[in-house]
């Protein structure tokens, strides 16, 4: 007998987050704060509360916010997204934590090279996010670009995975001012320690 639907919500650092589930395979991920829309969740689910069974999905997201964790070992019921979605999205999964990815290089590793717009409309509509590591997609100077959960969240997550400070060796450098890569900090660090110090 197939398991049926069940749902459990997560504390988290940045924010409660709902994990929808069947046995190992997870259907959707939502941040559940005001304003942001939420899958319906069908009547018929399970609430399921802490403490979660040892390896079930959503322990294993409470072990990822809690550093236990770097890989999800879970199942991805994808089967409403587009092939192209699909493709974007089994590319994704394969870049590990402390790692970033452009949306170009994306697309190119997808099978869809040329198409970093369109992987960017593959992030907007990630179901799964955490779980697939849409965070882990920069822009193509380095920058962190647009976050469905906020940049803010963005950012914690890939200081989280090691790989914040992002670096890059665009020339353009990055497009956000309020950015600092490990290249800028590097450049920065002989400067710091040539400086004399300040009379307290």
């Amino acid at each position: 007998m197939a398991p049926g639907l069940e749902v459990a919500d997560v504390a988290t650092p940045i924010g409660t987050f709902r994990i929808a589930y069947e046995g190992q395979r997870v259907r959707w991920v939502d941040l559940l704060e005001r304003g942001l829309a939420a899958t319906p969740t069908p009547e018929a689910a399970r609430r399921r509360r802490p403490p979660f069974a040892k390896g079930s999905p959503p322990r294993q997201l409470a072990e990822y916010f809690r550093g236990a964790r770097t890989a999800f070992e879970v199942d991805l019921a994808l089967e409403d997204a587009s092939s192209f979605d699909r493709d974007v999205y089994g590319a994704l999964v394969r870049v590990p934590p402390g790692d970033t990815v452009t949306y170009g290089e994306l697309a190119r590793r997808a099978g869809h090279a040329g198409a970093a717009r369109a992987v960017g409309g593959a992030m907007h509509r990630n179901p799964i996010p955490i779980v697939v590591p849409c965070h882990r997609v920069v822009g193509e100077s380095g920058s962190l670009t647009g976050y469905g959960l906020g940049l803010w969240r963005k950012r914690w997550l890939l200081q989280r995975e090691g790989a914040w400070p992002l670096r890059t060796h665009s020339v353009e450098g990055v497009r956000d001012r309020a950015q600092h890569t490990l290249d800028e900090v590097a450049r920065a660090e002989p400067a710091r320690r040539r400086r004399p110090a300040q009379p307290e």
